[in-house]
């Protein structure tokens, strides 16, 4: 509208016009809502700086630290149950409840019954993260087949067993192959992996007149119930000599063998665990083992690590 000069005359405003009031650009200038941003978008979720003003920013932060906490808690309820050792009892009630006897004296054949082990373990997968311990105390079963041939079964924990089939000729102890059970148990569920094994041909452990140094080649491939395909763990084994052991307070004498395998297929990785076997009756009396292995799965690699060791702390088995 027009103005007034000092002198009452009027002026239009096109010649003098009416001086703006100072815009006010402020971040909490109200505006209409259609106008206005919403304090918590999803833009201010991925980007907490856009608004420019500390306020604003630490409301970012805020809402980010909310939705990271949530997530944090979503994903530690995926999270294993750690697993506990399964007692020698235990294992002895399985034994008896199996119906095995003992099938008499063979060379490089034990004794059927429940052995008495102390070691000590870990074994992780990282996608999801979880880990299991093993120890302090480990049972081991023997039990007898047919031809000479027996099974060494060994309860690292309740979740994860694993057992080898041995058979005995002529002074020499062959592998035929064996099993792997473990389970992963986590708060809405629980997977369940087993994995057979078989050496064609059998692999030797212990061979008649090996001398210290001594390296030969051993095969055996394998499937599994959670990978699909076949695993091949190949590699050398090397006779490292005979050493004496002390088993609860008694002098055992025991082949030494180091074996180191690498697995190809539907799994990559390594295999090298250290043997010693009883000279006697070729009973297993030390284990030293390092483990990894990569499988793949829908949502990428996945790794499996094992470290253990255990020992026989008794020559007497429970039956």
């Amino acid at each position: 509208m027009p103005r007034m000069t000092a002198v009452g005359t009027a002026v239009a405003d096109s010649d003098a016009p009416e001086r703006e009031k100072p815009r006010r650009d402020h971040w909490w200038s109200r505006k209409p809502r259609d106008e206005r941003r919403p304090v918590l978008s999803w833009r201010l979720l991925w980007n907490p700086f856009e608004f420019r003003h500390p306020a604003m920013i630490a409301v970012g932060f805020g809402v980010l630290a909310v939705v990271f906490l949530g997530l944090l808690g979503s994903w530690l309820l995926l999270l294993n149950r750690d697993t506990r050792p399964k007692s020698v009892q235990e294992a002895v009630e399985d034994f008896r409840q199996g119906g095995t006897s003992d099938g008499g004296t063979v060379a490089l054949r034990p004794s059927a019954g429940v052995y008495t082990y102390e070691g000590s373990g870990k074994e992780r997968i990282d996608v999801p993260p979880a880990s299991h311990s093993q120890g302090p105390e480990i049972p081991a079963t023997v039990t007898h087949d047919d031809n000479g041939c027996w099974t060494f079964k060994i309860d690292y924990s309740v979740d994860h067993w694993q057992d080898y089939q041995y058979c005995s000729r002529d002074g020499t102890l062959t592998e035929l192959g064996g099993r792997t059970f473990q389970r992963w148990n986590f708060v809405a569920t629980s997977v369940d992996n087993l994995s057979t094994f078989e050496c064609d041909p059998a692999a030797e452990m212990v061979r008649t007149g090996m001398e210290p140094g001594d390296t030969w080649e051993q095969s055996c491939a394998g499937t599994s119930n959670q990978v699909s395909g076949t695993v091949v763990s190949a590699g050398p084994v090397e006779y490292v000599g005979e050493e004496t052991l002390e088993v609860g307070g008694e002098s055992v004498r025991a082949y030494h063998l180091h074996r180191e395998r690498e697995l190809s297929g539907a799994q990559t990785g390594e295999d090298v665990v250290d043997f010693w076997f009883a000279v006697d009756n070729g009973l297993p009396l030390r284990n030293e083992r390092s483990i990894t292995a990569h499988s793949g799965s829908p949502i990428g690699i996945v790794t499996f690590t094992e470290e253990g060791d255990f020992m026989l702390s008794s020559l007497t088995p429970r039956q």
